[in-house]
């Protein structure tokens, strides 16, 4: 009969890879998160330079048209605001999911430790009991 712990272990390996990958997906949202906020501060700097750029004698068209062009700009950020808020949200999920898959990784393998010192006692107590009994028929020889 094979011991529980190795009758255990594919599940311990399941949730080893389970944990791995939602590692794996952590990594690539927080790369999205970083990136999402650099085209933010990227965007917040644009405008910032156009806003500031420019000041002195112009026309009104080309005032009319700094102002379309900075509102087009603050409507980029709105929504880049926006697509930073969906992907903090996004990292918080995908942080979770590999908490919980890391805790059901480390559960199992505190199960199988256990079963395993178990099954180490219980073949110490086998191992005992035969030189016990050995040792008893070499006194009665």
């Amino acid at each position: 009969m094979t011991p529980r712990s190795e009758r255990l272990q594919p599940a311990a390996d399941q949730a080893h890879q389970k944990a791995e990958d939602a590692l794996a997906k952590l990594a690539t949202q927080q790369q999205a998160l970083a990136k999402a906020e650099h085209q933010l501060g990227e965007l917040e700097r644009y405008r910032r330079e156009y806003a500031g750029a420019g000041e002195g004698a112009v026309s009104v068209s080309a005032l009319l048209n700094r102002q379309h062009f900075i509102a087009r700009i603050d409507q980029a950020i709105v929504q880049q605001v926006a697509e930073v808020g969906r992907q903090r949200h996004r990292l918080d999920q995908m942080r979770d999911h590999w908490k919980q898959a890391h805790a059901r990784e480390s559960a199992l393998g505190s199960v199988i430790a256990q079963h395993q010192e178990h099954e180490r006692r219980a073949e110490d107590r086998r191992e005992q009991a035969e030189i016990d009994e050995r040792m008893q028929h070499r006194r009665l020889r």
